[in-house]
């Protein structure tokens, strides 16, 4: 079976509705997170003959971070919740966060971490990380903006992998149709931001006006890593349940779709 074939037979290529009985946009914080709170996102179950034979989004705790907790939990959760209702996968209900330099990070391919303006990779996460991807991980960069940040994100990468480009992913790269076909790079930006930019036109923030997507290739031509530039993914997922007009926009047509992209073509290739 052709590839192509093969995903399309997995995946299911719409919204459905909620079985809480909750709207499509019904999954907003109301309040601070605590331990444990899933804030209304249902635990689902999968097949108990394979606890393990499922995807489980991985948030990554860097040591000098101290942004990575940005939108936790809810991104994770509601990610994590739509990647089960939209598609066959079977996905694990709790997201987890690790340590780079966690022996348990080894057990899992697909890694997100965000706000990488402000991150600064010791040498030996720099060399776990660069490890793990040449080893068939993958690496989801996210949320950082204008020039400032994208230098320091690069230099980071740099870090990583010293002897590889980090080259521009244009939309005639699979990762954009593996599920849904982008007609443009999501341009996704906080929520206080798009309700604003509803009478200012503005929807991106620090000047930085147009999303860029770049990766990182190993010597085969696998994607190792995606760098989501100038656009915040993870606020499409967290707070999509916040405002009706945020979650048509940005929500729905274009954090999860995209988000959902990522995750299949990484899974796939």
């Amino acid at each position: 079976m052709k590839p192509a074939l093969a995903i399309a037979s997995l995946l299911l290529f719409a919204f459905i509705a909620d079985s809480s009985g909750q709207g499509r946009w019904g999954r907003g914080r109301r309040s601070e997170p605590t331990l444990g709170d899933r804030n209304g996102v249902e635990r689902w179950h999968n097949d108990p003959r394979f606890p393990d034979d499922t995807f489980r989004f991985v948030r990554l705790r860097p040591e000098n971070h101290y942004k990575w907790a940005t939108d936790y939990p809810d991104s994770d959760l509601n990610f994590s919740f739509r990647l089960q209702q939209m598609t066959a996968i079977r996905v694990n209900p709790e997201p987890i966060i690790l340590p780079i330099l966690d022996p348990e990070l080894k057990k899992y391919p697909f890694l997100y971490t965000l706000e990488t303006g402000s991150l600064d990779l010791t040498e030996e996460e720099t060399k776990i990380l660069r490890e793990h991807l040449l080893n068939g991980g993958f690496l989801m960069i996210d949320d950082f903006w204008g020039d400032d940040e994208w230098e320091n994100t690069r230099d980071q990468m740099k870090k990583v992998f010293p002897d590889l480009p980090i080259k521009e992913l244009e939309l005639d790269h699979p990762i954009f149709s593996t599920v849904f076909p982008m007609k443009v790079k999501p341009q996704i930006p906080a929520i206080e931001v798009a309700l604003r930019g509803r009478y200012t036109g503005v929807f991106w923030e620090k000047g930085a006006k147009g999303a860029h997507f770049h990766g990182i290739f190993d010597t085969k031509g696998r994607l190792m890593v995606i760098i989501c530039q100038n656009t915040d993914l993870g606020d499409g997922w967290e707070r999509e349940g916040e405002d009706p007009f945020y979650f048509a926009e940005f929500s729905e047509k274009l954090a999860f779709p995209m988000g959902i992209n990522i995750v299949v073509y990484s899974m796939t290739h």
